[in-house]
Formats: structure tokens, sequence, C-alpha cells
């Protein structure tokens, strides 16, 4: 499948970090497909309810991507980061949850990440790492970070930028580095 959008969100969930969750330039895709309502007890309510709805403009699995090569200038990773959480809990609704063979399904998610992202490209992972430290998760791939910040209350979310160089632009970059930096 060619891509007709410059950016990719394969775990689109709820798009809830999107300024416009409708941005036209971006697939939105998302393993789910469906809409789920949620036993909510926080804030007193005994019988609330929430309703979730993940609705991606493609069913996706973001370990195998059916686009071609370096299809997109911008991907943006944020896989499920809960591998405990309740088969009918809020959390697992809104985040989803990981396989037992986590650390698998991540590796193969970055390396299709990058393999549909364009050389000069640039990778957004996102990850909050109150069940598995986000150094765990930078090891799965061979990619090396440019920079990153921590959010939330307690700094848990993780933001982090990539970019896929080129062949001959990585190994002029490794071979500067390897001189001592000096160009």
């Amino acid at each position: 499948m060619s891509a007709l959008k410059d950016i990719l969100d394969p775990c689109c969930g709820t798009r809830m970090f999107w300024f416009d969750p409708q941005n036209p330039a971006v697939m939105f895709g998302d393993v789910r497909d469906e809409t789920v309502s949620v036993t909510d007890r926080s804030h007193g309510k005994e019988d609330g309810e929430r309703v979730l709805s993940v609705s991606p403009d493609l069913t996706m699995d973001f370990r195998a991507m059916d686009f071609a090569d370096g299809a997109f200038k911008l991907v943006v990773f944020d896989p499920p980061h809960l591998v405990r959480a309740g088969p009918r809990s809020w959390l697992a609704a809104k985040y989803g949850k990981l396989s037992s063979d986590w650390r698998d399904d991540l590796r193969r998610g970055f390396a299709e990440c990058f393999r549909v992202l364009a050389d000069e490209g640039v990778l957004i992972f996102k990850w909050n790492e109150t069940q598995i430290k986000v150094a765990e998760i930078l090891a799965l791939t061979d990619q090396q970070p440019l920079f990153g910040h921590k959010s939330g209350k307690r700094a848990d979310t993780h933001w982090i930028c990539f970019m896929k160089r080129a062949a001959a632009r990585k190994a002029e970059i490794e071979r500067s580095g390897s001189a001592g930096g000096e160009a």
C-alpha cells in the first residue's frame, strides 16, 4: 500500500494528544476499531460509565504495516505501555495492553516504524514508564534518539525524538563521531 499522507500514527487509540484529531495529513491507524463502555467508579460515581471510541482510518498492526519503505516523513509511535491491567479496566480500554511477548512486539514495531519512515524523516516516540522503564524500551531499537522530554505529574511519560539517517549520511556521521566529533 502506498501512503497518501505525510504522517503516520500507527497506534492512534482515541487520538487524545492530537490538537486536530481529524488532521487530513495524518494516517491514523490502530489494531483496534471499537467503542467500549467501561464502569467508572472515579470521583464518587457508583454506577458511572465511560464510553471510549477507537476509530482509526485504517485497522493495522504496528508490527507488520502494509506501506512502502520510506512512505512517511513523520511517524508518531505511541504503543500500548501496560502489561498489567484488568481485561475490562478503563486503562486497558484507553491505552491498550501489551502481550506477554512485548519485547518482541515493540522491537518489531520500532523496526516497522523506521522502515516506513523516509530518510531524514522524524520519529516521535511516546512512552509511559509506570510499568516498564524507558531504558528497557530504547534497548529494543538500534536507532539513537536525538532528544527527549519527561512530562506528566510524576514525569513518567517520555517524548523522544529520532531522525532516520540515510545510509550514506549515517556512515558519515559515524566516521566523524569516531574522529572525536571534528568534521
